[in-house]
């Protein structure tokens, strides 16, 4: 008994022959081509580390005058010009201005300007006045510096800065307090104001009795914890009394 060989319906068999060894050869010629590119992306990748970003497309087919297609290889066109690109920016010829550049001395920073009652004597402080423009009416409290000195100099200067300006009274207890100095109420918050925020004043407790009218800073159980909070009593807080710093008096509002 013969078998016969398969060959591709309607084909002879040496043309079924001269078929298969074509796709096989264009098959080889990809699978060349394919690896030429992970290569080349693999030598890139080594040579210049894992932050570049290429913009990878697959290989397109143009049509020539003569209607033929023509592959273009996009990946490897692109990959020459970025290897070319960066090797060229990773060895630049320094110029003689970039030297003097890199040896000029580089420019003094501004110096921090003094808040105007940094280290301000009691003396001049006594007898100063913060008026509080608020939407219910002024407010206008007296310094009480010989009670408490860091905390008055603090509060002048919040005023004096216009780090106070636009902020809210963010605490509101009825018959007892009302709590402001939380910069970051302000419309104007900033870095600046966060650094002032971030500062810390010593404890100041005084013989002082939080009456109605007083102005006293507020602060967390921990000690040393005030920074720019204050708050107004609209009522006796006798058990305040010798626990914060009271500072002002509200002499019209």
């Amino acid at each position: 008994m013969k078998f016969a060989r398969e060959t591709q319906p309607g084909l002879p068999l040496s043309q079924s022959r001269f078929t298969q060894r074509r796709q096989e050869a264009k098959a080889q010629r990809q699978e060349s081509e394919h690896a030429w590119r992970l290569c080349s992306f693999a030598s890139l990748r080594e040579q210049f580390g894992q932050n570049i970003r290429f913009c990878v497309r697959r290989s397109q087919r143009a049509k020539n005058t003569l209607g033929r297609a023509v592959r273009v290889p996009l990946v490897g066109f692109i990959i020459s010009t970025l290897a070319a690109s960066i090797s060229v920016a990773q060895n630049p010829t320094p110029s003689t201005d970039t030297l003097k550049k890199a040896n000029t001395r580089p420019a003094d920073p501004k110096p921090v300007q003094a808040d105007p009652f940094d280290g301000a004597s009691v003396e001049k402080m006594i007898g100063q006045c913060v008026t509080l423009d608020t939407e219910s009416g002024l407010i206008v409290i007296e310094m009480l510096p010989k009670a408490a000195p860091e905390t008055a100099r603090s509060f002048l200067n919040l005023a004096a800065s216009s780090a106070l300006d636009t902020t809210t009274f963010s605490r509101v207890v009825r018959d007892f307090v009302i709590q402001g100095g939380n910069l970051s109420t302000s419309e104007k918050w900033s870095v600046e104001l966060a650094k002032r925020m971030a500062r810390h004043l010593p404890d100041e407790p005084s013989a002082v009795r939080h009456e109605r009218g007083i102005v006293s800073m507020a602060r967390a159980e921990e000690p040393n914890s005030a920074t720019t909070h204050f708050f107004i009593l609209v009522g006796d807080g006798p058990h305040l009394d010798g626990k914060f710093a009271a500072f002002g008096r509200v002499v019209r509002g």
